[in-house]
């Protein structure tokens, strides 16, 4: 990719785009309506032929998923007519049910591949231009899903698995200069494929130029796995005989082909690095390993701010690079500022990708089905919106979920920051709680564990209503040993950070109880991530859910049969 991307002109194409954004847009929304107006779904809201903005807004309502689900389903039963796209849809994505709800069918086609091969190609083209690569490779720790089917006999599977099954996106990705032979990635056995990853990358270690991992923790798992595993690694590469552990043929035939012989002088020299950084706890780990490593590219926004520091213990002096905004249903936002701190992460619509609205999220929005939305040129900076996407796959004002706030333009074309998804609330009674202010608080909370001996290892809330009256409970794995006191402390200030007017009213006149901290035992967010495998989420793509609905009883269970300490809040 490095030789192939015209990286000036990517960057070119781009700036032109978001200095006319409105009527990129508008162009959009017209090609969308003139291919797919006569579908079932936008027959009955009678559009008659119109394409503008106004008319769309005016005639077809804002959805979610739970609208669209009976189409989707006649599409994964086996339907081929035109349901909510000209073309017949023969491909679903299934999400993980990780950010707080079910797992979702999402139509997967060729118009959403090009897109996502867009995004990746701008993206590259402005981290490129900061953090130059030569002809080195990537350690990526890539993980494919479970391939399933329908009814109607459709593949379906998470996003990522369908990008990598497509060979556009192998001709096109940086899949090609990553240190793992395709046979590794595509190798449904996640606990070999990382195995073997990290092996890739220790054989190849002066060549890799940059780690990715989806999301943050991906990064993380794969560091703490290799702090247990790295003598074995060593062996091998030593012996040039592949551990017994990796068990699939396909991955023992490829991996030969790396380990073709015993390399005793590599192997000593990784050794001495390893012992060194076992015993400073592979703070640094990153660029000690991979000395000619320019960056760490994950996603560390929105519940993954959460991991932040624990990837800068591993990555050292190395940039951390955001990737970029994509979901199930569509692109969204691209990274055109990689140099920007973790902290500071914002994205760029980018306009001719999908038809973007934004819903407002104040008072004049307030209980209303139909909420008034915005154009994507007319957002105002500072604001909170939730987004609304319209795309090729059969999406028509879809509510995605997330919500952003405007934090300035590029050119013509908005940039935001992803705060939280809109459907993970706390809520009792009249309080209201996102995900933003879960994090915040656990944030806040956190300050007072001391060190990495006594650290916060993951974290997810749930409203306790069994009880009257409910409240928020507030579940941590820790490192270590905590006093009660410390315990005590912790839980008012989480309780106290709740800033919501509602919450803080309701609690003053005690119809909602006091905020509970309940201490799980170490390795139990892990068995929430093995529940998860087991469900048929890939390891790339699960996401700790920051709150856990009642409908969510596997992830309850396992919380519930760890917990080891309760405390509750005495602030009020």
């Amino acid at each position: 990719m490095v030789a192939e991307a015209n990286v000036e002109k990517l960057i070119d194409d781009f700036e032109a785009m978001t200095k006319d954004a409105g009527r990129v847009q508008t162009e959009f929304l017209e090609k969308l309506l003139k291919e797919n107006g006569e579908v079932e779904y936008l027959q009955k809201f009678g559009l008659n032929g119109r394409t503008d903005p106004e008319s769309y807004k005016s005639c077809v309502p804002l959805v979610t998923h739970e609208d669209l689900q009976p189409y989707i389903q006649k599409i994964a039963d086996g339907d081929t007519s035109p349901v909510l796209t000209k073309k017949p849809i023969t491909i679903l994505s299934q999400t993980s049910g990780t950010s707080g709800g079910a797992p979702k069918y999402i139509p997967f086609n060729e118009q959403l591949l090009d897109s996502f091969v867009q995004l990746l190609q701008t993206s590259f083209a402005y981290r490129n231009r900061e953090f130059p690569l030569g002809n080195g490779k990537g350690l990526q720790f890539n993980f494919v899903g479970k391939l399933c089917t329908t009814i109607g006999g459709l593949r379906l599977t998470n996003l990522q698995t369908n990008l990598f099954m497509n060979p556009k996106w192998s001709e096109t990705s940086m899949k090609s200069n990553s240190c793992s032979p395709e046979e590794v990635v595509n190798a449904y056995d996640y606990q070999q494929t990382l195995y073997c990853h990290l092996l890739c990358g220790l054989i190849q270690h002066e060549e890799v130029e940059f780690v990715m991992g989806a999301f943050a923790h991906t990064v993380i798992m794969a560091f703490q796995t290799l702090s247990q595993v790295w003598q074995e690694l060593i062996r091998d590469i030593r012996t040039g005989q592949l551990s017994d552990r990796i068990t699939v043929p396909s991955i023992r035939e490829a991996m030969s082909k790396l380990l073709d012989k015993p390399d005793p002088e590599k192997a000593d020299l990784i050794y001495k690095r390893c012992l060194n950084l076992s015993e400073s706890n592979w703070i640094g780990a990153i660029p000690i390993l991979f000395p000619n490593a320019k960056y760490v590219h994950t996603i560390t926004t929105g519940a993954m701010t959460a991991y932040a520091n624990k990837v800068r213990h591993y990555s050292g002096d190395l940039p951390i690079v955001c990737l970029d905004y994509g979901a199930s249903e569509g692109v969204i936002g691209v990274n055109v500022n990689p140099r920007l701190t973790l902290e500071s992460t914002i994205f760029t619509a980018v306009p001719n990708l999908g038809y973007f609205e934004f819903i407002p999220l104040d008072d004049s929005n307030e209980g209303d089905e139909q909420p008034n939305t915005v154009a994507l040129t007319q957002v105002e900076v500072g604001k909170e919106y939730e987004i609304v996407l319209s795309s090729f796959t059969g999406l028509y004002r879809y509510k995605v979920g997330d919500v952003v706030r405007i934090t300035g333009f590029y050119n013509s074309c908005p940039q935001f920051k992803f705060l939280c998804r809109k459907t993970a609330l706390l809520t009792v009674n009249v309080d209201k709680n996102t995900e933003q202010d879960v994090l915040l608080s656990v944030a806040a909370a956190q300050k007072l564990l001391p060190n990495e001996n006594l650290g916060l290892v993951d974290f997810t809330s749930h409203v306790d209503k069994v009880l009257e009256p409910g409240h928020y409970v507030i579940f941590w794995e820790l490192s270590g040993e905590a006093s009660e006191e410390l315990l005590g402390k912790c839980c008012n200030i989480l309780d106290t950070s709740f800033l919501d007017l509602g919450y803080i009213t309701s609690r003053k006149s005690k119809t909602i109880g006091p905020l509970e901290l309940r201490i799980v035992k170490n390795g139990t967010f892990h068995k929430i991530l093995e529940y998860a495998l087991r469900k048929g989420t890939p390891v790339s793509q699960f996401k700790t859910p920051r709150y856990v609905p009642p409908a969510s009883k596997g992830v309850l269970e396992i919380l519930e049969g760890n917990v080891v300490k309760k405390c509750f809040s005495t602030a009020y």
